[in-house]
């Protein structure tokens, strides 16, 4: 009986050990190894943003489709090998751009502290830097100490990013495979307040959502005429239209009443509003403050999902290859 005692004993430390190991990232993972770490991201990053303001919405799409597959890794930044076709070139990946701030950050760090500041905590910290731009101040918490994945797979990526053409139901079980509520769900799509969608996104909402050349009846009819005067056809995949109309490079709540006109750009953004518990987070993030309090919470948690920490993985010396 003793031994059994023993033996549960050390089954429950061992499960409180792991249990710690899977959430090791901390406030100053680098405060001793490279206490230059966070400033140097962030200057970087705001001269980026000073060059090119659409730079906000690309870094946080490239953050989100980093953490979707794998976890936040920074497996999204490895190019594809003659014996392998990695994440970026898978399709949902095809228009993700800011390899290059990324690339040049890290360029940065290396020169100050070689092989010590991750790609992924890199690429967490420049998301979050370049969407705070605007406000002189980090609108949320970014702790650090992930290292990077050594793999990157297409099939997996098409596999997990979430697509603009989801319904609820797809929506809310890809979400919950990361751990991620349905809160977490509406509020993380509030990112698409910043940037812009393609055409092929969106188009067969304008003119084939029934598979009879049907326009879908959820999305608003003025609007889907003007959407049609930007998006003239089905084949058209190079038009641009913004997410959130006039103030697409402004990080604000506006997504939300424009959701609630049923003006939501994708099938996604409008799935939203077809059940009752979701339209109700909806409406509540309608009040800015109270969206960018939820965003700073939903945020913590999606760059927490997957991590590799301690001995897992390694700490690239360039983000696009392995060491």
């Amino acid at each position: 009986m003793k031994n059994k005692y023993s033996l549960v004993a050390c089954m429950i430390l061992l499960s409180f050990f792991l249990g710690c190991q899977g959430s090791s990232l901390s406030k100053n993972f680098y405060q001793d190894s490279c206490p230059q770490a966070a400033d140097i991201i962030k200057s970087k990053t705001l001269q980026h943003v000073a060059a090119n303001p659409v730079l906000p919405a690309k870094l946080i799409r490239l953050h989100f489709h980093d953490c979707f597959v794998r976890g936040c890794d920074g497996s999204v930044l490895l190019n594809s090998t003659a014996n392998n076709t990695a994440e970026k070139d898978a399709v949902p990946n095809l228009t993700l751009s800011g390899f290059n701030v990324i690339d040049d950050i890290k360029d940065a760090i290396e020169a100050k502290c070689p092989k010590t500041v991750s790609c992924a905590d890199i690429l967490a910290l420049a998301a979050r830097d370049a969407v705070s731009a605007q406000f002189n101040k980090p609108m949320w918490e970014v702790l650090t100490g992930r290292r990077d994945g050594t793999v990157s797979n297409r099939t997996e990526a098409l596999e997990n990013i979430p697509r603009p053409s989801f319904n609820f139901t797809q929506l809310k079980q890809s979400f919950a495979s990361k751990g991620l509520t349905l809160h977490d769900l509406v509020v993380l799509s509030g990112a698409h307040t910043i940037g812009i969608g393609h055409c092929n996104s969106f188009s067969t909402r304008l003119y084939n959502f029934t598979g009879n050349g049907g326009q879908d009846p959820s999305l608003n009819s003025t609007y889907a005429e003007f959407l049609k005067t930007k998006c003239k056809n089905l084949t058209d995949n190079t038009t641009r239209v913004e997410m959130d109309p006039g103030s697409s490079r402004t990080f604000d709540s506006d997504y939300y009443p424009i959701l609630l006109q049923k003006k939501g750009l994708f099938q996604s953004d409008a799935a939203l509003i077809t059940q009752d518990q979701s339209k109700g987070i909806v409406e509540e993030l309608v009040d800015q403050n109270k969206f960018f309090t939820e965003f700073a919470q939903s945020m913590k948690r999606m760059g927490d999902i997957g991590i590799l920490a301690g001995s897992a993985g390694e700490i690239r010396i360039k983000c696009s290859v392995v060491n």
